[in-house]
């Protein structure tokens, strides 16, 4: 005899691109050969992911085998998806009575204007013979003028609704769509078969790997002093087809294939490239093109807060800290397990948990590129000295409590070294002007020679000494007829690359400045005409 248990789902560990759901359920089985089924299970879930296990309260229990059945059934098991459809179902027939009732109106407004017609005719007769009196028409006139009045009114009252019905539809098919998977009313079921020795009570586990489900990595990083604080957080989605609920949630960094297969090369040949064959003429009657070519492949389818309390007599000196996740290293991957149960639902909401918050210390610099802009970016040199390694994400850059910027993350091992964009800074104030500016006019079968000449300044206006790291550059020539030669470069810089980028790493004091001169000139040879020049 079949029995089916009420499976809740008690574990989902979520990888990258998919889940892994665990469901637990309880039953009382005779001895015996029995079979007992377990669901609904999303459509979406891989059969061959199925595995089942349990403890048996009164002796031995076997699984001798797992299969999966599909359900057909009229309507959704979901409550949600339910309410929502049946309300939609209200609406329509409500839209439905107003089209009646804007028919009736119509009808009626049609039939009192050709009444009003006619009446106007025989009425303009009869005062003209004298056989009806004006207030006669006088009453019929307003008669007719008031039954058009309400029959308008409630058109328009009519509009109103069909107005409202209409965008309520449209809120309730949004809503199903965010619902997903739910939507469809067919499900999947485990069917497990058991032999079991004595009769008593079984808890099976059943888990399944289920797509569209994931999480991502985001960071909050705030720059206090000297110390870089970094906030790990796990984002989780999934449009899975059921709800997750508060359950023990787990984040794992490894990244399940349907198909693995060590690489092999296979020989790379080299051939002389032979020229194409000429193309055969196409074909005038029959259809599609020329008798022995393939026929082209269709075409597819593109597819409101509180207001803040008052420390009134409270010692509020404890900093309130952020509780993280537990880590479980394994040999290719780690599984963070947060400290809070998060419910994750099936319509794409977003569920974030706290992985970990690591304080870090950074070496902080400015650094600016004068001749691409004024601006001023603060930059921390930071080490991994965690055990996590950090995958990429978004991270929102904060200076204190000051919302700055936003950077990204990419992966960050151990022990690695990274430089952070930490947003700009305006007390440090660099202008950059064109101090001095020559060039020969060009005339036939001449050479031409430009000569310019930049001031930079650099000022300290943060209040405490700062590193500032500043980019300047010369033209390279890539023609033998094009030649750049330094006039004056002060002071001299601490690299420079064969590129042309000349690096200056000033330390400059509070409330100073620093001065830069960088000249230089650019010959061109005769007939040559020079591109890319700028100032």
């Amino acid at each position: 005899m079949q029995k089916s248990i009420d499976a809740e789902i008690v574990a989902v560990t979520v990888y990258p691109t998919q889940a892994r759901v665990t469901r637990r359920g309880r039953a009382t089985l005779d001895a015996g050969d029995q079979v007992v089924e377990m669901g609904p299970l999303p459509l979406s879930l891989d059969g061959d992911s199925i595995r089942v296990s349990g403890l048996s309260g009164s002796g031995q229990a076997t699984v001798v085998g797992v299969d999966v059945a599909l359900r057909r059934r009229a309507e959704p098991s979901d409550a949600a998806v339910t309410a929502v459809r049946q309300e939609r179902r209200a609406l329509e027939a409500e839209s439905a009575e107003i089209d009646d009732a804007e028919t009736v109106l119509r009808q009626r407004q049609a039939f009192l204007t050709t009444l009003g017609e006619r009446a106007s005719g025989a009425y303009a007769r009869a005062l003209a013979s004298g056989e009806a009196a004006s207030d006669a028409v006088a009453a019929f006139t307003a008669t007719m003028g008031g039954e058009l009045t309400s029959v308008l009114a409630g058109i328009r009252e009519l509009r109103r609704r069909r107005t409202e019905v209409t965008d309520r539809i449209a809120a309730l098919d949004r809503q199903l769509r965010d619902l997903s998977g739910k939507r469809e009313p067919d499900a999947r079921y485990a069917v497990v078969t058991l032999a079991v020795a004595a009769p008593g009570p079984v808890e099976l586990d059943v888990s399944y790997q289920v797509p569209e489900a994931g999480w991502r990595s985001t960071y909050d990083v705030r720059l206090t002093g000297e110390t870089l604080q970094v906030t790990w957080f796990g984002l989780v989605e999934q449009r899975t087809g059921e709800d997750w609920p508060e359950c023990e949630l787990a984040l794992s960094t490894a990244r399940p294939s349907g198909v693995v297969a060590i690489p092999e090369l296979q020989p790379w040949y080299l051939d002389p490239l032979l020229p194409p064959p000429p193309p055969r003429p196409r074909s005038l009657g029959g259809f599609g093109g020329p008798p022995g070519l393939p026929l082209p492949a269709p075409a597819m389818a593109a597819p409101a807060g509180a207001a803040p309390m008052l420390e009134e007599a409270l010692d509020l000196a404890a900093p309130v800290e952020l509780a993280q996740a537990r880590v479980e290293e394994g040999p290719v991957a780690a599984t963070y397990r947060p400290a809070r149960a998060v419910a994750v639902p099936a319509d794409g909401t977003t569920a974030r948990a706290t992985i970990a918050v690591l304080d870090l210390a950074a070496r902080l610099d400015h650094v600016t590129a004068p001749a691409r802009s004024s601006d001023v970016h603060v930059r921390a040199v930071v080490t991994n000295t965690s055990q996590h390694t950090l995958p990429p994400g978004a991270a929102a850059v904060f200076h204190e409590a000051d919302f700055v910027s936003r950077t990204g993350l990419q992966t960050w091992a151990p022990g690695e070294e990274l430089e952070l964009a930490l947003g700009l800074d305006d007390r440090v104030r660099v202008e950059r002007e064109l101090a001095r500016r020559t060039a020969t006019k060009a005339t036939l079968g001449s050479s031409r020679r430009r000569e310019v000449e930049y001031h930079t300044r650099i000022g300290n206006y943060t209040g405490r000494p700062v590193r500032i790291t500043v980019l300047d550059q010369l033209p390279v020539a890539r023609h033998e007829a094009i030649t750049v030669r330094e006039t004056v470069v002060e002071p001299a810089p601490a690299e420079r690359t064969e590129l042309g980028v000349l690096t200056w790493r000033l330390l400059l004091p509070e409330g100073q400045t620093q001065a830069l001169r960088l000249g230089y000139r650019v010959d061109t040879g005769k007939g040559i005409e020079l591109s890319g020049w700028r100032e």
